[in-house]
This record gives structure tokens, sequence and C-alpha cells, in this order.
């Protein structure tokens, strides 16, 4: 039996082994090899496009909020005071909250009372004792708490410290017969401001309200929930800042102009008594 020849390739050692190298495995194609169109399809695409691997992408950005209103954005601003001066001004602006005394609550009475010069600074600030029982607090438009009460002083004390405070002043407000019937107080129509009166304010000859006056010549909004006589007043009194120098005007061409009437009324009525023969003439 013939020998075995050995094998002319030795088999692979251990050694051998660990000294054998991979062969690097080749690398992918770019997308330009595999399609000649990709990059001229990418030069197409606008500059903020991704294309790739989900997770190589970049986060989205998150979708941009509406911006606000502007009109709505102003309406939030705060009526606050345009100075430090809390001295008496030549104008004050009057502004009273009230509750329901008599049957029912339907009656009408004084309970706190405020008052801010023209710079919008608080010279008056009371709450008052009503004459009568208080029989609704009516405090979702007043505010107004039986807590106060403690604080309340008699309405003859507020009703005399306003009567002196308003003397000689022009009196700003919104329906002021109002403030004023609760106060049982008289003032000089020629020195009433009223912003529901004066005719450059009414719509379609209707009088508006304060809060929509407000919205319009102020940009805020007021009486929103409870009413603050505060923030009323105030209100009042920078919507007559706003429009003073007409509003002063036209009263001066009203007033000139029924003193007008009045000298051709009178005129008239002297004439006509010389023309009477009915007039009985006396003689010196």
């Amino acid at each position: 039996m013939a020998a075995e020849r050995p094998s002319s390739v030795a088999p692979a050692t251990a050694a051998n082994k660990r000294t054998l190298k991979r062969k690097p495995k080749a690398k992918s194609a770019g997308p330009s090899a595999l399609n000649p169109n990709w990059a001229q399809l990418q030069s197409k695409l606008p500059a903020s496009t991704f294309l790739g691997k989900r997770k190589q992408r970049p986060a989205p950005s998150p979708s941009p909020q509406p911006s606000p209103d502007p009109e709505e954005a102003e309406l939030t601003i705060k009526l606050d005071p345009t100075s430090d001066d809390t001295s008496l001004t030549k104008a004050l602006a009057l502004d009273c909250e009230m509750v329901g005394v008599g049957a029912g609550g339907s009656k009408s009475s004084e309970f706190r009372c405020n008052a801010v010069n023209s710079f919008g600074n608080i010279v008056y600030d009371e709450y008052v004792r009503p004459m009568e029982r208080i029989v609704d607090y009516r405090t979702h438009i007043s505010g107004i708490r039986p807590k106060h009460m403690n604080k309340a002083k008699d309405f003859s004390i507020v009703q005399k410290d306003v009567a002196e405070l308003i003397t000689g002043r022009v009196l700003v407000g919104h329906a002021l017969h109002h403030d004023l019937k609760v106060l049982l107080l008289g003032h000089p129509k020629k020195d009433i401001r009223d912003t529901s009166e004066y005719e450059f304010f009414r719509r379609e000859g209707k009088r508006r309200s304060l809060k929509d006056l407000a919205a319009q010549e102020l940009c805020v909004k007021i009486q929103q929930k409870e009413h603050c006589p505060i923030e009323d007043a105030r209100a009042a009194m920078f919507i007559y800042k706003k429009h003073k120098k007409g509003w002063e005007k036209n009263r001066k061409d009203q007033f000139r102009f029924k003193n007008k009437l009045k000298k051709r009324g009178s005129k008239k009525s002297t004439e006509g008594n010389e023309k009477d023969p009915n007039v009985p003439t006396v003689l010196l």
C-alpha cells in the first residue's frame, strides 16, 4: 500500500489565524452612484429640506403661535395715575357706588364715594352708612360687601366733605345726576363735564356707557365684573382731558349763542311793549 503523500499546503495554525487580516467591507455607494438624477433633485429642493434617515433629521421647529391682536393687547392697559401729585386740582372726577334700600332694594343709596384729581390720584375715598336699611348690596356690580360696614361713615359727614370738595371746581364724571342725587347735592351746570351728556360722544343721538367710551377713547377695559369707583372716576377724567380743548370751546360757543338769543328776545319784547297801546305809560 502506497504511503500517503504529504499535503503541499500546511494547515493554518492559530498564530496564522491571528495575523490574517479581514478584508475591508466595500463602502456603500452614495445616492448619486445609485441614481444619477439624485444630485439634480437635491439641487432643486429648498435648502431647509432634509432628506435622510429619521434619526438624522433635525427636530421639527415648533409652529409659530399667532401673535395677539394689537387692539386686544392695548385693551389690557390699566388706568394708572399720570403723576404723583395728590393736590386738589381745578377739575375733580366723582363716582359713587350704590346699594339697594327700600322695598325690594329698588331704591338706590350711596355706599362708597370716590373722587380723583386731574392726574387720576385719589383725593377722597370713603364708605357711607346709608340712612335706610340696606336690602341689596348689589355686590356683583358695586363690589360692596357687609364687611365694609365696619369702616363706613355717617351720610351727613360724607355729604359735607364732598360738598366742600367740589365747591368752585369743575366736576367730571359719567351720569353725574345719579351721583349728585344720592348725595342730595347740587352743582352749577356750567361747572359740570358729564361724559354721558357730551354730544361728541353720542352715537345716533343716544348716550353711551362709560365702558364703551373707555374702550374707544382710552383703549382700556373697565367694568369687566365688579365696578371700581376709582377706575370709573379715572376713566371719566382721562376722557375729559383728552377732549378738553374741544369740549371747552364747544361750551363757550353754546354760552355765547344762548346769550345772543336772550338779548335778541329781550330786545324784541321791549320793542313790542313800546308799540303796544295797552301797555300803560308812566308819566313823570
